[in-house]
């Protein structure tokens, strides 16, 4: 006996229509809601960066350039924003954006032909530089003096009204022995000023990648026993010491230790800060010089010095609040050599060490 044939029942249009609605909505939402949050700006933080448009490049190009190098979330949305917003018209040349800027704002800048840099110069702050080494590179490549700069940056009502913007910044900066407030708060990396500025455009504009940086290492900091100060005051001693990044956490840790047991911190850099007001650094000068008189000098006063004895790097920020755990009390490093550091338990131990690579 033949089965009876099943038949197929095919849904009408009415309700597959209906059953597809809800995936189509989800869909188109989901849609939305990525386009809207590619929108947004990469960070909220202010980070200027300098955006070379090549004669020649069409929106398409310059969109899949600015998400390349991170100043936008996508260049597929970033081009059909431009599209959408009759914003492709985008001119060459060197722009000046910022990285919390929308798209908006990005696109609007490189599709105007005046917001071109013309008359831009850059300017190096490396890892360890003196604030007083800072605002010579300054004034020389722009119409800024150093001693505008140094002025500025000891000027207590002009930094105290930065507070808001510039959470790292405090009372404790204003220490009657600190030589200059924004001494160890002016972050190495090389920027872009026009020559015909300001000081306190140039400020602002280094206290910007300063935010960046505490923003790496807040909620660290936070968790730790120290004072914003106190965190940025270490790390300049530890990046003094330090020839070598991989050196950081042991050096620090070295520190840690004596602060921890009451231990001067004995730590020669301080006294290079403290002698070389007026000339350059001379490190022989710091190693004979551990009787000079300055609160700076941590042979002669306990505890940490007043302030930062130069401007750290990312790099010596992280060491100092992670330290490396070991028993060491004593360090020196083989100058002669090929710096090499050498680290010891006791007194005994390091003057061994002196005497095999120093002497």
């Amino acid at each position: 006996m033949a089965g009876k044939r099943k038949t197929r029942r095919r849904l009408k249009p009415g309700k597959l229509l209906i059953l597809l609605l809800p995936v189509l909505l989800i869909g188109g939402l989901l849609y939305y809601l990525n386009l809207k949050n590619n929108q947004k700006p990469v960070q909220t933080t202010p980070e200027e960066v300098i955006f070379t448009v090549p004669a020649g490049a069409g929106a398409k190009t310059v969109s899949e350039k600015l998400a390349d190098e991170g100043i936008i979330r996508s260049g597929s949305a970033g081009y059909a924003f431009a599209r959408q917003n009759k914003l492709t018209d985008i001119k060459a040349g060197n722009f000046l954006l910022d990285k919390s800027w929308d798209l908006e704002q990005i696109y609007t800048t490189l599709n105007d032909s005046t917001a071109t840099i013309v008359d831009d110069v850059r300017v190096t702050i490396v890892e360890g530089d003196w604030a007083k080494h800072i605002a010579e590179k300054i004034a020389a490549a722009t119409n800024v003096t150093e001693q505008e700069l140094l002025d500025l940056w000891n000027d207590q009502d002009y930094i105290r009204s930065l507070f808001d913007r510039y959470p790292f910044l405090s009372e404790e900066m204003f220490g009657p022995d600190v030589r200059i407030c924004l001494e160890g708060y002016l972050a190495p990396n090389t920027y872009i000023f026009f020559q015909d500025t300001t000081a306190q455009e140039v400020t602002e504009k280094i206290l910007n990648q300063t935010l960046v940086n505490y923003k790496e290492v807040e909620s660290d900091i936070k968790k730790s026993d120290m004072s914003v100060h106190q965190v940025f005051t270490l790390a300049s001693v530890v990046q003094y010491e330090s020839g070598k990044v991989s050196e950081m956490a042991n050096i620090a840790g070295v520190f840690a230790n004596r602060l921890n047991t009451g231990m001067p911190l004995q730590s020669s850099v301080t006294v290079c800060y403290a002698i070389d007001v007026n000339k350059d650094d001379d490190w022989m000068a710091c190693e004979v010089n551990s009787e000079f008189d300055s609160p700076y000098n941590t042979y002669k006063y306990p505890g940490l010095p007043p302030g930062p004895i130069q401007n750290p790097g990312i790099d010596a920020l992280r060491a100092v609040l992670k330290p490396a755990k070991h028993d060491y009390y004593y360090f020196m490093a083989d100058v002669y050599g090929d710096g090499s550091v050498y680290y010891a338990k006791t007194l005994e131990e390091h003057n061994a060490n002196v005497a095999k690579y120093l002497k």
